[in-house]
């Protein structure tokens, strides 16, 4: 007779877990100018969902219409600076009927010398 091995299941599972944020749209939603959801419909609804932490933002761009970007992203950048950035890439993927959601990492990195 054959020797018997007896088999074995094995499963990995990893669990992220983090903050459930209201709305869920991240830091900035580039809204196309035909796009389901207009720039005042989703005003509407940030203002409800989260009061006074985003900034609709028009923007003059062939195909986006306006951007919605959370307050504490501007209180670290300028405006038109951060505008400008997010328009580099998400410009690139953007079209009329689109609603972009993304996610702003900045890290602000300060070095000082002072005398001993």
């Amino acid at each position: 007779m054959g020797t018997y091995k007896q088999s074995t299941k094995k499963a990995d599972i990893n669990i992220r877990l983090s903050e459930f944020e209201m709305p869920p749209m991240q830091d900035v939603l580039i809204v196309g100018k035909r796009a389901p959801i207009g720039s005042e419909a989703a005003r509407r609804m940030v203002d409800i969902l989260s009061p006074d932490q985003y900034e609709i933002v028009k923007i003059e761009h062939p195909v986006v219409e306006a951007m919605i970007i959370r307050r504490g992203l501007l209180n670290i950048l300028p405006q038109d600076r951060l505008i400008e950035l997010i328009m580099e890439e998400g410009g690139k993927i953007a079209n009329e009927s689109t609603i972009i959601r993304a996610q702003i990492n900045i890290t602000i990195e300060v070095s000082k010398s002072i005398e001993i």
